[in-house]
């Protein structure tokens, strides 16, 4: 999963909780309702949940509130450090690994979540893992993943020159190095994959996508 952005991760886990609430006014934008978000997904989600890229714990510790079974898995161990400092999370086993390559779950699950993290595979990647994903689910099961998409490369293009003119450097670059993805695309991957979808515009950036699994399909 992206493991080609993990120096990225390690570097940034000591300011992200930081970051989302507001702290670097180039991202403000990308993270606007950020925990808006994560109690929607929260609130969308079953009772044993998949997490993928769990971060510093945020999303976890929500759907831990909220009496989920939750077994989140994450690549950085900086990032796994911050989480495991939080008293609502000391107790919590956290599963090394990605969106790709992650241990066998000891209980079948009726959810897959994510927050911010799906946009680190590539397109194959992205279309693999949600076959692999229709195999965890049961028929009704869900993935709820919140994510940076754009409805057209017309709108990715045209976000990407307005970040540059405003000087938001950063940003732009990370837009333009990063795998997010087209929301007819993703659609089109669901789709074939046996799930129907949903989408809901969350911010400038963020759309929420649920994808219910509705058929059977072979690995």
């Amino acid at each position: 999963m992206g493991l080609e952005f993990m120096p990225i991760f390690e570097e940034w886990a000591s300011d992200y909780d930081n970051e989302v609430n507001g702290g670097n006014p180039e991202y403000q934008e990308v993270f606007a309702g950020y925990w808006r978000i994560l109690e929607e997904i929260t609130t969308l989600s079953g009772e044993i949940v998949l997490e993928f890229g769990s971060g510093t714990g945020n999303l976890t510790e929500k759907l831990l509130a909220a009496g989920k079974t939750v077994y989140p898995v994450e690549p950085s161990q900086e990032m796994l450090n911050i989480a495991q400092q939080k008293s609502a999370l000391k107790d919590v086993t956290f599963l090394a690994g990605d969106m790709e390559d992650f241990p066998v779950l000891p209980e079948k699950i009726d959810t897959i979540v994510s927050n911010l993290v799906f946009h680190h595979l590539t397109a194959s990647e992205k279309e693999q893992a949600i076959r692999r994903y229709n195999q965890l689910l049961p028929l009704g099961g869900k993935i709820i993943f919140g994510d940076t998409m754009f409805l057209s490369e017309k709108d990715y293009k045209e976000i990407v020159a307005a970040e540059k003119a405003h000087s938001r450097t950063e940003l732009a670059a990370d837009l333009e190095r990063e795998y997010y993805p087209l929301i007819p695309e993703l659609e089109a991957y669901f789709s074939t994959s046996g799930f129907q979808t949903s989408f809901r515009q969350m911010n400038r950036f963020v759309w929420l996508v649920v994808a219910e699994k509705s058929t059977e399909v072979e690995k």
